[in-house]
């Protein structure tokens, strides 16, 4: 079941992970990862609720059965038998049927907030593709076409002189809720963190096409990017890789300018 080429998959509230890339939080974990092929990871909190060996699935919490999308995630591992092929899921998508209960708390309306901010509600890739690590060493996921765009871009820019790293790619709905409780825990009002972040279900971020760029020297997701030669080097090419800025000053979402932040466009799209 292992594959040279790292995948993630994806449900609803588990990801499936190639257990190589994760980190051990024990002896017990390193020695159980070094064996296993895949974990199943809760996307709330990250918890590592399960390890897929070639003996079958041990078990890392009490009552695994009983653990919300297990049963979906373990089937998920079927959709990569290689008699049918992962190609096909390059193209599935998540469907945010949860995302009205996932916004209620913070008190916002899908469709009040998609009309106000002009934002488009951006469902999860079922697979995403490792694209490298990011300038923390995680792995970095991106839809496959994005992921290769991102690649021949970087290569191209060093080859020009200029150094490019990601700061972050793919984050899920859950993730982004996470974001806002944490600032609404430290005091922060909605209407202050949306002019920062969109809503969770509406990040560019959740479509595996976006991703955050920088350049080693300058602190991540900060305005004084936009004086880097890094910046000069992508505002000249960067779209001839497919990938464009989507929060420039004056921007019609009311979220602030964002020179780090560029997404992957189909051609002509």
């Amino acid at each position: 079941m292992h594959r040279s080429i790292p995948l993630l998959l994806n449900t609803d509230a588990i990801e499936v992970w190639p257990a190589p890339l994760l980190r051990a939080h024990g002896n017990a974990d390193a020695r159980l990862l070094a064996r296993a092929d895949w974990v199943l990871r809760r996307k709330r909190d990250g918890r590592y609720l399960a390890a897929v060996l070639d003996q079958g699935v041990h078990s890392l919490i009490a009552q695994l059965p009983r653990e919300p999308g297990t049963a979906e995630a373990l089937d998920a591992l079927s959709w990569l038998d290689p008699a049918r092929g992962a190609g096909a899921l390059d193209t599935r998508l998540l469907s945010p049927q949860g995302l009205r209960e996932r916004l209620e708390p913070l008190g916002l309306d899908a469709d009040a907030y998609a009309d106000q901010s002009g934002l488009m509600l951006e469902p999860e890739p079922v697979l995403l593709h490792y694209a490298g690590r990011d300038r923390f060493h995680r792995p970095l996921w991106l839809r496959r076409a994005a992921a290769l765009a991102w690649r021949r871009m970087r290569l191209q820019a060093a080859r020009n002189g200029v150094a490019l790293d990601a700061i972050s790619g793919y984050r899920s709905h859950a993730y982004q809720l996470g974001i806002f409780e944490r600032k609404r825990a430290r005091g922060q009002h909605v209407e202050q963190i949306l002019q920062v972040n969109a809503a969770p279900g509406f990040s560019e971020h959740h479509s595996g096409m976006a991703l955050d760029i920088g350049t080693p020297g300058e602190p991540p997701a900060e305005t004084s990017f936009e004086h880097s030669p890094a910046f000069a080097w992508l505002q000249e090419h960067a779209h001839r890789h497919g990938f464009r800025m989507s929060y420039p000053q004056g921007n019609p979402h009311g979220i602030v300018y964002e020179p780090w932040h560029w997404r992957w466009h189909p051609a002509g799209a």
